[in-house]
């Protein structure tokens, strides 16, 4: 006898070794954005990085693909000269090789929603390091292009430095990573893709540190009213 469709759906909602049944349904995508200033809404978006996770069949997680694009500024974006000599990007390099905002969000929102499909996901979630100042970047590039197929939640995030400080102590991103033993080269930092990598490496470590403690899956709970019987 085989076993229904529905009964099915209902094993892999609920294998704990699976992506979709880890966070909510949420689909985890590591963020990181490079910008000429800190108001989301005016200062341009210079550089993006994007990296999907994945979940092995002991439901360990792991870093997957990574879609990184330098940006143009959109048209009369403010570009605020201490944040680029900060993150060393000149902004109108024709060496850059950037693309518009457009090319770069529809790409990217494309690459995550395959890959929120084939993990079972119901909605994508922004994973990043200090996550409000990311998600709301990319969420106004995406209002400023008029993108409607959306992939991340409007509001919930993860945010790394928030995991950072009750697990390692500490909340700067390269020195998280050097307390979880994945070192961190200072050369490299203000780099969009090497920053997105380097904070799902954090991300995956923390997650999986968790579950090796036993915080993962979570116990189950017996029924109050069912505990209070057996204790009758």
């Amino acid at each position: 006898m085989t076993e229904s469709s529905n009964e099915t759906n209902q094993k892999t909602k609920s294998d704990p070794n699976l992506l979709s049944s880890r966070f909510r349904g949420f689909y985890p995508v590591v963020i990181d954005v490079e910008t000429a200033g800190f108001n989301a809404k005016t200062d341009a978006l210079l550089e993006i990085a994007a990296t999907t996770l994945k979940m092995d069949e002991n439901g360990v997680l792991h870093r997957d693909k990574t879609i990184h694009f330098h940006v143009e500024p959109f048209e009369g974006a403010n570009i605020e000269q201490a944040a680029i000599e900060f993150n060393g990007i000149d902004p109108f390099n024709p060496l850059r090789g950037a693309v518009s905002e457009s090319d770069a969000l529809k790409e990217i929102c494309k690459e995550i929603r395959k890959g929120q499909k084939a993990a079972g996901c119901n909605r994508s979630v922004i994973v990043a390091h200090n996550a409000a100042f990311d998600h709301g970047f990319v969420m106004a590039a995406i209002e400023r292009i008029n993108y409607k197929r959306i992939p991340f939640h409007p509001f919930v995030t993860f945010d790394t430095a928030s995991f950072a400080a009750l697990s390692l102590g500490h909340t700067v991103l390269a020195e998280a990573c050097k307390r979880a033993g994945l070192g961190f080269d200072n050369r490299e930092a203000h780099s969009a893709k090497y920053d997105t990598e380097k904070t799902a490496d954090l991300f995956c470590y923390m997650v999986n540190r968790w579950k090796d403690l036993g915080g993962w899956p979570i116990p189950e709970v017996a029924d109050v009213g069912e505990s209070e019987k057996e204790s009758e």
